[in-house]
């Protein structure tokens, strides 16, 4: 007997540290993938989120991508929780290094 493929399509998932973008699960044909490429694109990325400093368009960029998440929260390492989107963006404009 055949297997059927899966058809349904994943969930996406963002992982926040330190103010930034830490780990992400995307669909790299979606928007959210290509918003996460402009952060990367729009200024210097460092391999450890806690040396990143983003700028305002790479900010820009994460609020995009958080809109454009195929998924209903965003987990904030730091802290071990799952939070909405409007605090996952909360978190990225408040956090202070």
């Amino acid at each position: 007997m055949a297997t059927q493929p899966d058809t349904t399509a994943k969930p996406e998932s963002l992982s926040l540290k330190w103010g930034s973008v830490k780990d992400w699960s995307l669909d790299e044909s979606g928007p959210a993938f290509a918003a996460l490429k402009r952060w990367h694109e729009s200024g210097k990325v460092m391999m450890s989120a806690a040396l990143q400093r983003d700028n305002d368009e790479q900010k820009q960029a994460i609020y995009d991508l958080i809109d454009a998440l195929n998924a209903d929260t965003v987990y904030l390492d730091w802290d071990g929780k799952d939070v909405s989107k409007d605090e996952a963006k909360a978190y990225v404009r408040e956090y202070r290094a």
